[in-house]
């Protein structure tokens, strides 16, 4: 009995490899689809200049994966801009825009955007660049999105591959490559640049591949063949500035803790510094029985709006990033919402609106007092918690 039980359990598991074999296989013919389709797109807009769009503070999964399709464009004769309209000031994001000597450009106010006959949104869907309104005004169509986050419904294009069971954009990209749109060239010094730039995207986007599942894996062993080693140790051994550090442990001092949920607000930030928040939620959830740490600030810039922009880290299975953060903060209208997120990672922006300014200094210890405090009432009340002073008191 004992005997048949175990060859029953080995069938079972037989059928289940078969299963899980043709489930990929289907998974792989909708990836060729989409590379397919990508093609014609592209082949239809032939001869043009197009905007890549990233969001105001580019990531390196964000720059990698523009990057690459710059390259695939310039296969179909189309140029590329990548832009974007904020700050690069993560060192180790410094470190490999300089290094690889990857074009991207930064727009300004002045800047004429109507010479782009279209728009390529990579990593994002329009809700974290100030670029999207703008090109709407203008009218310059939106021509793909390529991204992993949660749909955001804010802008439409022809062809969109959005794969929110994927870690990384770049691991798209790469796929992309794989299928053909760029053949990689061991003697291509482009190419290498390419490949060390999408193996960093991929290798920043799960956590140096602790969070890497099968197509991350897949795709970073293409890639291996062609990558700079150097550049990528040098990428890699940048630390943090003395402002980012200055942020991280104001986080720590400010930071509230309740049923493995860390919570901090950090004060006023220069615009430069915004990357800090998101480092500062990754050092929070290092912290022991932190499985979610929020991190937020005040953002500001001489003669521009203020934001008040915060981080989500999560290592909870059943907290999804994308429905807490637009469930708790809301939105501005009815389908545009203050925040997002994928899996285990989200990030949201606040207008401060009618408040804007810099004051004398008791008025900023008041506002931001204010603001401070209707964020965590509402996060609070999201996870279930009344009020602030209650959690302050126990």
């Amino acid at each position: 009995m004992l005997r048949g039980a175990r060859m029953e359990g080995e069938t079972m598991t037989n059928n289940e490899k078969i299963k899980l074999r043709d489930a990929s296989l289907i998974a792989d013919a909708s990836k060729r689809t989409k590379s397919k389709q990508l093609a014609a797109l592209l082949n239809a807009h032939r001869h043009e200049r197009h905007i890549i769009v990233l969001q105001s503070f580019p990531d390196p999964d964000a720059i990698s994966s523009a990057f690459s399709h710059q390259m695939i464009a310039v296969c179909f004769d189309i140029e590329c801009d990548i832009a974007y309209d904020g700050v690069v000031s993560h060192l180790e994001n410094i470190a490999m825009v300089e290094l690889l000597d990857i074009p991207l450009v930064r727009i300004q106010d002045r800047d004429d955007l109507s010479r782009y006959k279209g728009s390529i949104f990579i990593d994002n869907q329009g809700t974290t660049s100030g670029l999207t309104e703008r090109l709407q005004k203008l009218g310059v169509p939106v021509l793909a999105i390529v991204d992993h986050h949660e749909p955001q419904g804010m802008i439409e294009a022809p062809f969109t591959d959005i794969r929110t069971c994927t870690n990384a954009t770049a691991t798209i990209y790469t796929e992309y490559l794989e299928e053909g749109l760029l053949q990689l060239e061991h003697s291509n010094q482009d190419h290498e640049r390419l490949a060390t730039a999408l193996m960093h995207g991929i290798r920043s986007e799960t956590g140096g591949l602790v969070r890497a599942e099968r197509d991350d894996f897949l795709a970073t062993a293409y890639l291996a063949k062609y990558v700079d080693q150097d550049s990528l140790a040098n990428i890699l051994s940048n630390q943090r500035s003395r402002n980012t550090m200055d942020v991280i442990q104001e986080a720590l001092a400010a930071r509230v803790l309740c049923d493995s949920y860390s919570i901090a607000g950090v004060g006023y930030l220069r615009y430069d510094d915004r990357d800090a928040i998101p480092q500062a939620a990754d050092f929070l959830l290092t912290e022991e029985n932190v499985h979610t740490a929020i991190v937020y600030g005040i953002i500001s810039k001489d003669g521009e709006r203020e934001l008040i922009v915060g981080s989500l880290r999560t290592r909870k299975t059943t907290l999804n990033p994308d429905t807490f953060l637009k469930e708790a903060l809301g939105g501005a209208t009815p389908g545009h919402f203050y925040g997002g997120g994928r899996r285990e990672a989200g990030g949201f922006e606040i207008p401060i609106g009618f408040l804007t300014g810099k004051y004398e200094d008791e008025f900023m210890r008041w506002k931001w007092r204010l603001y401070d405090e209707q964020i965590k009432r509402k996060l609070w009340a999201k996870l279930g918690v009344e009020t602030i002073r209650q959690m302050t008191n126990e």
